[in-house]
């Protein structure tokens, strides 16, 4: 079988269909994109440092290894801790991850799946009778459409490539988005930019329970299996937590940086311009917008909803029982990725037994029916 992703989600199962007993590298294999260990943690900013974000779950049996991200060094980029974290779990569990493998297409074959995939040379197909897919969102970044948007002619950057505040020093910057990544890009650009501007496309919901609002939580896990089950867009998981509301936001909100604008209205080759007519300059638009999951491998298996989504329960997608979603929705790792590893790693164990089980029964009928013949 393959596992699509090597981030918290696919790592998870990885860990789990270990424990019950798959071979790893035989039994199932596990394809990732990225150069090199983390997920989507490798891509991120340089000054990002844990604790400034969502907060980063211990994958399973991370402790075995003396390691937590609850004590992990926050002085170091975020990216390269979670890039070693991993590196050192990868290599102790033995997963032999195959990497970069750049999953292009999901098809059938027949009673299986045929995989496909480049390593930025050659393709590959292998062929598996169930795919976990764990490729999360980071390779689908999201920019809303606004008249006049191709016209810009500075910087469009979204938060995928996004690298260091000092690429904007002396310009003026426009930030789009009212999540924790937004945030953190006003409070670097703060005393780096020449002119810095917040805009917001709702209300921005600070809340002041902080990251122990259990209830926020839980809500935003409803609205994910809700629109899955359902097979809707999936929506944004900040309008269901909120942005907690830490002394370093706090000071920011003091000090005048944390004021969102309205929505601008439009966009020109200079600037941005609101419904009022009032008209902001601009060198670069920074869209924190979010991202979408990242499925276009799995078009050819026709999964998708008219309603714009995947609609999977409980990990499993309807249209098709042999693909397991993990990090999807509910199992978001942002929300907690981890409790949906053991369940779906059971589920799949489940299903491959329940495969084998049919291939003896046919081979038994089938001797059946030759030893019959030959009497």
């Amino acid at each position: 079988m393959v596992v699509i992703g090597a981030g918290q989600a696919g790592l998870s199962v990885s860990y789990y269909l270990q424990k019950l007993g798959l071979d790893a590298g035989n039994e199932f294999v596990v394809l990732d994109r990225g150069p090199g260990t983390g997920g989507a943690w490798q891509f991120r900013w340089d000054a990002l440092r844990l604790g400034s974000a969502h907060r980063i779950n211990d994958l399973p049996g991370l402790d075995a290894l003396g390691l937590s991200f609850e004590t992990a060094d926050r002085t170091r980029p975020a990216k390269d801790v979670v890039a070693d974290y991993y590196r050192q779990y990868e290599d102790h569990h033995q997963f032999h991850v195959v990497r970069p493998a750049v999953v292009t297409a999901v098809e059938n074959a027949g009673a299986e799946l045929a995989v496909t995939f480049s390593n930025g040379e050659y393709d590959q197909t292998v062929t598996s009778e169930v795919v976990v897919n764990a490729t999360g969102t980071w390779g689908s970044p999201f920019i809303p459409w606004y008249p006049g948007l191709p016209s810009f002619t500075g910087a469009h950057v979204h938060t995928n490539n996004y690298v260091n505040a000092a690429d904007y020093a002396g310009k003026s910057v426009v930030v789009v988005g009212g999540g924790t990544s937004a945030i953190g890009f006003l409070l670097e650009l703060e005393a780096i930019a020449a002119d810095l501007t917040w805009v917001s496309r709702r209300p921005v919901d600070f809340r002041d329970d902080g990251d122990l609002n259990l209830e926020a939580r839980v809500e935003a896990v409803r609205m994910q299996d809700d629109a899955a089950r359902a097979g809707r867009a999936l929506p944004s998981i900040v309008s269901g937590t909120g942005v907690p509301r830490t002394r370093r936001i706090q000071a920011g909100i003091d000090r005048g940086v944390l004021t969102p604008r309205p929505m601008f209205a439009s966009i020109e080759p200079d600037g941005v311009r609101w419904e009022d007519g009032t008209f902001q300059k601009a060198d670069a638009i920074i869209w924190s917008t979010g991202f979408r999951p990242e499925l276009r491998h799995l078009a050819p298996l026709k999964l998708r909803e008219k309603e714009g989504g995947m609609q999977v329960a409980n990990g499993i997608a309807f249209r098709d029982a042999r693909i397991f979603f993990a990090g999807y929705g509910p199992q978001a790792s942002t929300i907690g990725a981890n409790r949906a590893g053991r369940m779906i790693a059971r589920q799949v164990v489940a299903t491959l037994s329940k495969l084998q089980a049919a291939r003896n029964s046919r081979q038994l009928s089938t001797f059946r029916f030759v030893s019959d013949a030959a009497f």
